[in-house]
């Protein structure tokens, strides 16, 4: 029955029936349940959940009033992601937004009709993930975690870091396929300067233990974490044990800096998480993700911790603190 023809079966009864019209004005309407599926842990990504909360607030969207949101979490172990993407898709989400480019495969793999935005996308195309950048054509967009170059301009800020550095860790969690592309790129960047790459693979928590005292024992002159949830989760106690290793150590994102960390060199993740939320506020409006062009970060930030390169011993180059964005004081 249409809701006109409802209205006028009540006829007059309804204004001195227990259904006022003024209660049929306020019948609930379903709010937007939003997925959130991430590689770390909630406390380590209280910032970035709370970027796109902020996000989503800047858009008029106010959580709890406008949209609902739904939280799981790897834990770092991304094996659990594909899991936590059937759940989610199970759970009637309206948008799924994922925190990195594994998340993305295994939401895609879980669905091809709810819209996906992913905050950290790499390679996308590659991954099978959308048809192109200018036009996605799917059910996945986003924004990238990476510009073309990165990873080598990574082993240039290593060689800069530490002047006549021959060897260089590499820190890598081979299950995760953002790592493998920037793991190749900085191999065939290493080889142009004769460089040579100690990798060491890390898959789980447990595996963190031994990062440091194993490149230690290789005798490496600085260390590379590329982008990984896994690190991003455990980045304190990655960066305590590269201070009582007393080995400088580079990350993709400033955060470990901000807990003790050396120095970072990347995107600034957190106005990745609220760009992600315009995507989604558009969706929301009937946008189509496919018709979303996916977008490149437009900042790359050099954040330097002096208090731990002072613990460390390393004297920083004028040079790179002139080209720092933030230095720790």
């Amino acid at each position: 029955m249409k809701r006109r023809q409802f209205i006028t079966l009540l006829g007059g009864a309804a204004v001195s029936s227990a259904w006022p019209l003024a209660a049929l004005a306020q019948v609930p309407t379903k709010r937007p349940r939003i997925s959130f599926i991430g590689g770390s842990s909630p406390t380590p990504s209280a910032k970035v959940t709370g970027a796109f909360i902020e996000g989503m607030r800047a858009l008029g969207y106010t959580e709890g009033r406008d949209f609902e949101m739904e939280y799981r979490w790897a834990e770092g172990y991304l094996e659990r992601l594909p899991a936590l993407a059937e759940e989610s898709v199970r759970r009637g989400s309206d948008v799924i937004v994922v925190a990195n480019p594994q998340a993305a495969v295994a939401a895609k793999d879980a669905t091809e009709t709810i819209p996906i935005v992913g905050a950290l996308l790499d390679d996308p195309v590659g991954l099978g993930l959308i048809k192109s950048d200018a036009r996605p054509g799917g059910n996945v967009t986003g924004l990238l975690t990476s510009v073309p170059g990165l990873p080598a301009k990574q082993l240039e800020l290593a060689r800069d870091l530490i002047p006549g550095a021959t060897r260089i860790g590499l820190l890598v969690n081979p299950t995760n396929v953002s790592d493998l592309n920037q793991r190749r790129e900085m191999e065939t960047a290493a080889a142009a300067i004769a460089v040579t790459l100690i990798p060491v693979e890390t898959r789980t928590p447990e595996d963190l233990d031994p990062v440091f005292p194993t490149l230690a024992k290789e005798r490496v002159d600085v260390v590379i974490a590329l982008r990984d949830p896994l690190f991003f989760t455990r980045r304190r106690t990655l960066t305590a044990a590269a201070l009582a290793s007393r080995l400088p150590t580079i990350y993709a994102w400033r955060e470990p800096v901000d807990d003790g960390g050396l120095i970072s060199y990347g995107i600034d993740i957190l106005q990745n998480f609220r760009r992600a939320a315009d995507y989604v506020v558009k969706i929301l409006k009937g946008a189509k993700p496919g018709d979303l062009p996916v977008e490149f970060p437009t900042k790359l930030e050099l954040v330097i911790n002096l208090p731990t390169a002072k613990a460390l011993g390393v004297i920083v180059p004028p040079t790179l603190l002139a080209r720092a964005d933030e230095v720790i004081e």
